[in-house]
């Protein structure tokens, strides 16, 4: 059995990271992030340009106009998403390539309601499901995620490829705050030396890889073998990676990681988000209490 990237994954995935550092880079993010006003707006050039490129398309037939290619590259592509911070309701979109039409080509911007929450309802062209009667949340814990709560307490879960894709951001984003960690602890000094020096911030560092590490390992094999118990299994380890590991940059930081101008609470907030939008921890572990 091969478990490593074949050359086609690497590329895809290289690529993406290109495109995105290019189109969607710290810059872009930070602009974004500080623009005025209540309610982001979703960049529909950047949506276009991610439909020319195959993203939204990727899992469909060739003879449909899409790339021909399965979850496991979808996967590759979501985790630099993740990584990026890529905003906009991508799950909902991407889903409903083949099914909506101008979706696959980014003409088109879809969402859907998850776990109760239906994220950039009002920038959306076609709702997948009843939001009637959804109202917004006047301050989201993530600045460039706009949601709206639908009434009741409805709790319907997202469909597995969705808790899937929406992990494999997690894992993008674990992975991007496990570097700006080790970043900056080789970078920082203090009484004369590199704080990554210090045991500490040494064990902080090395947990945050075991995390990334054992959640990659899940969400790729959870995308191979679309097993529900398995993808359970990836929805809580990419999201303690996520969260966690948020956290524990946040720590290596210090006071600095804790500004505005910082980066690391951006990742922080949308993992929270990412989480609550996949679905509750506690149906994930029902889940894999029920296969044992």
């Amino acid at each position: 059995m091969h478990f490593q990237l074949t050359e086609d994954q690497r590329a895809l995935r290289d690529g993406t990271r290109a495109l995105l550092a290019g189109r969607f880079g710290r810059q872009e993010l930070r602009s974004a992030v500080d623009r005025e006003g209540t309610s982001p707006a979703l960049d529909r050039a950047l949506w276009r340009e991610l439909g020319a490129a195959g993203f939204f398309g990727l899992c469909l037939p060739e003879e449909s106009g899409g790339v021909g290619l399965g979850l496991a590259e979808a996967v590759l592509v979501f985790e630099e998403c993740g990584r990026a911070l890529v905003p906009g309701p991508l799950v909902a979109t991407f889903l409903a390539a083949g099914e909506v039409p101008g979706a696959a080509s980014g003409e088109v911007v879809v969402t859907a309601p998850y776990n109760g929450l239906v994220p950039w309802l009002d920038a959306a062209d076609v709702v997948r499901g009843e939001a009637a009667g959804a109202e917004p949340l006047t301050a989201p814990v993530d600045p460039l995620t706009p949601l709206h709560r639908l009434p009741g307490g409805d709790r319907t879960r997202p469909p597995w490829q969705a808790t899937l894709l929406y992990a494999a951001e997690q894992l993008g984003s674990a992975g991007r705050t496990l570097d700006m960690a080790v970043q900056h602890a080789r970078e920082r000094e203090q009484f004369g030396q590199p704080v990554g020096a210090f045991q500490a911030v040494k064990h902080l560092c090395a947990e945050m890889l075991v995390r990334v590490e054992v959640a990659r390992a899940a969400v790729y094999a959870a995308a191979v073998t679309g097993d529900p118990v398995e993808v359970a299994a990836a929805e809580l380890l990419a999201d303690e990676a996520a969260v966690q590991g948020a956290r524990d940059c946040l720590q290596v930081h210090g006071g600095m990681g804790f500004t505005w101008e910082g980066d690391v609470h951006l990742h922080l907030k949308r993992a929270w988000t990412r989480a609550e939008l996949a679905g509750r921890a506690r149906d994930a572990e029902e889940a894999l209490a029920a296969s044992l």
